[in-house]
C-alpha cells in the first residue's frame, strides 16, 4: 500500500501531469499570436481606408496661391472660432460623370453658391444662397491660360468661369466684407453620388414637374429623389413657378434641409458602416482649399456641426430684387443685404421666418425682403430685441405633411 502510494508512483504521476500545462501554454501563445495578427490586420485595414479617403480629396493649391497674392485687400476675420465656408456647385461638363449634361467647352460656371457660416459656439448654422445672376463687381482675376481679366461689373457666376474658386471668393468678399476661410467645389457627378449613398432625399411637390432641360419629370406629392432625379430637382429653373433663379434657390434650400434631416435621423454620421460610403463619395467628389484637404480636417468640420438641432440649421437668400437695368438679372437690396452681412461678420445671431402670402406678410418682414430694415424678433412682452429676422427656412421646416 505504501509502495503503490509512494514517491516513485507519485513522481511518475507528477511527471505525467506536466504535459497538459505545456499544451495549454502553447495554445495560449497561438491564441495571443492570432489576436495580435487580427489587431494588426484591423489597424492596417483602417490605415489603408484612411489613406484611401484622404487621397480622394483634390487640393486646390492654385486658388490658395492666388488668394495669398491679394491677402492685403482681403477682409479681416473678426471673431475667433467662427468659420465661413463657400460651397460652390460647378456646372462643368468635363469628365465621364458630367459629359451627359452637355458639351465640354473647357469652361465652367458656379451653378450654385452658398455661403455657410458656422458660429464659434457651433449651436447653429446659417446657409446663405447667392444668386448666380446677381450683378456685382468682379475683380481682376487670373485665368486658366495665365492671363488676367479686367475688373468689371458682371453677373456673379462669371467669376468662377473667369478665375475659378479664387476669383469667386474674392468677389464674395468684395460685396459682403466677410472673410472666406475655406471653400469646397462639388460637380454634378459628386452631388449624385452623395445623394445615392444615403438612400435618396424626400421632397414634396405641390404640382407636377416636367423639365426637359433638367431631364426631370415628377408627379405632385411626397417622393424620394435619388441621384439623377435629385440633380434635376435642384437644377430645374423653367418648369416651376415663374422660372426665376430665386425659386430654384428656394428648392435647393428645401432639398438641403431634407438632406440634413435624413442624415441626422438615420444616424449616418455615428455609424461607421454607413459613414464610410458617404465619406468615400464625398471625398472623391470635392475640391477644396489646403486647410480642408484632409480627412481629419473634414471630420473635425462635420463633428462640430453634426449635433446641431434642425431648427437651428437656417437657410436664406441674400436680399435681392430684379436689376434695374435688366429684369432678368438681380441686384442686392439695401440696407437689408448689408445688415445681413454685418450679422455674419460679427458672428451675431439672426432668425428666419418662411415667406407668407402677400396679404398675410407682416409689414416689417416685407420691407426686409424688398430692401428695408429687417424686422426685429419680439419676445412675449412685444418689446423689440436686437435679433433681426430675415425671410428663410430651417431644416426643421418641411412641406411634407
Amino acid at each position: 500500500m505504501t509502495e503503490s502510494a509512494g514517491i516513485p508512483g507519485g513522481a511518475k504521476a507528477a511527471g505525467g501531469s506536466s504535459k497538459p500545462p505545456r499544451r495549454r501554454r502553447r495554445l495560449l501563445r497561438w491564441i495571443g499570436l492570432g489576436l495580435a495578427l487580427l489587431v494588426l490586420a484591423g489597424a492596417a485595414t483602417g490605415w489603408w481606408l484612411y489613406r484611401k479617403l484622404d487621397a480622394n480629396i483634390t487640393e486646390d493649391t492654385s486658388a490658395a496661391a492666388e488668394l495669398r497674392r491679394y491677402e492685403r485687400e482681403r477682409p479681416t476675420h473678426l471673431v475667433s472660432g467662427s468659420q465661413n465656408i463657400l460651397l460652390i456647385g460647378s456646372d462643368s461638363r468635363s469628365g465621364k460623370e458630367n459629359a451627359r449634361y452637355g458639351h465640354d467647352q473647357g469652361t465652367q460656371r458656379s451653378d450654385t453658391a452658398i455661403l455657410l457660416h458656422l458660429p464659434a459656439d457651433r449651436r447653429s448654422v446659417t446657409a446663405v444662397s447667392i444668386p448666380r445672376d446677381l450683378m456685382t463687381g468682379i475683380p481682376s482675376c487670373l485665368s486658366a491660360d495665365g492671363s488676367r481679366t479686367a475688373e468689371r461689373l458682371a453677373q456673379f457666376n462669371w467669376a468662377f468661369q473667369w478665375g475659378g474658386a479664387a476669383c469667386t471668393i474674392r468677389t464674395v468678399e468684395k460685396f459682403t466684407g466677410i472673410r472666406i476661410d475655406h471653400h469646397m467645389v462639388v460637380d454634378f457627378g459628386g452631388f449624385k453620388k452623395m445623394v445615392d449613398v444615403i438612400g435618396g432625399v424626400e421632397v414634396c411637390l405641390k404640382q407636377p414637374m416636367n423639365d426637359a432641360e433638367a431631364k426631370l419629370k415628377l408627379p405632385a406629392g411626397r417622393q424620394t429623389l435619388r441621384g439623377e432625379q435629385a440633380l434635376g430637382f435642384v437644377r430645374a429653373r423653367y418648369s416651376l413657378g415663374n422660372g426665376s433663379d430665386t425659386e430654384r434657390m428656394e428648392r435647393q434650400q428645401q432639398f438641403l434641409g431634407s438632406l440634413v434631416k435624413k442624415v441626422q435621423s438615420t444616424g449616418v454620421l455615428l455609424n461607421p458602416g454607413r459613414l464610410y460610403p458617404l465619406l468615400d463619395a464625398a471625398t472623391s467628389s470635392v475640391t477644396t482649399d489646403p486647410g480642408l484637404a484632409s480627412l481629419r480636417d473634414l471630420y473635425e468640420l462635420v463633428r462640430g456641426i453634426r449635433d446641431i438641432p434642425t431648427d437651428q440649421v437656417k437657410f436664406l437668400t441674400v436680399p435681392r430684387r430684379p436689376y434695374s437695368a435688366d429684369p432678368n438679372r438681380d441686384e442686392l437690396v439695401q440696407p437689408a443685404a448689408d445688415q445681413l452681412f454685418a450679422r455674419l461678420r460679427a458672428d451675431a445671431p439672426l432668425t428666419v421666418t418662411p415667406p407668407k402670402a402677400e396679404t398675410e406678410q407682416p409689414a416689417a418682414t416685407a420691407r426686409a425682403a424688398d430692401g428695408g430694415t429687417p424686422s426685429p424678433s419680439r419676445g412675449t412682452d412685444s418689446s423689440p430685441s436686437p435679433v433681426p429676422t430675415f425671410t428663410g427656412t430651417t431644416a426643421g421646416m418641411t412641406d411634407c405633411r
